[in-house]
């Protein structure tokens, strides 16, 4: 048997469900854009980074640049990095954890994006924390 309090509660949980499920649909404010941080790998074999910034010949960062290091390094080179990091939308990126003796000083950071090329180095035995540009150009042909 029914009464009319039932009724009245039956229908109040409804609405609440309705609008529950309403307000779940509903999207929330995006949030404010942070500032877009440095991308950042870590060989963790070592005290040593760089910050690298990468432009064009315009001065303009490039962004989604692709950039590769390789060394050796530890009692006669037996350990190996090979690491890559892409740039930021500021042209920014970093390696870090970078050892402070490398086999054969010193360490080339080539970048490249598409027809592009750029090189920096570093001696991480003379510049533990560098930082350092890369002004790309196009490739030169052979």
């Amino acid at each position: 048997m029914c009464t009319a309090a039932h009724h009245a509660f039956r229908l109040a949980i409804i609405l609440l469900a309705g609008a529950f499920l309403f307000a779940a649909q509903v999207q929330q404010p995006a949030q404010p854009q942070q500032p877009d941080e440095i991308p950042v790998t870590d060989a963790q074999a070592g005290p040593c980074s760089v910050e690298l910034t990468v432009t064009g010949a315009d001065a303009q960062p490039i962004f989604a640049v692709r950039i590769n290091y390789q060394t050796a390094y530890g009692f006669m080179g037996a350990h190996k990095l090979d690491m890559t990091v892409y740039t930021n939308a500021q042209g920014k990126a970093k390696f870090a954890g970078i050892p402070a003796r490398v086999r054969k000083p010193p360490i080339e950071f080539r970048a490249s994006k598409g027809d592009l090329v750029g090189v920096a180095t570093m001696d991480p035995a003379s510049e533990c924390q560098a930082r350092h540009d890369i002004v790309m150009d196009k490739a030169k042909s052979k």
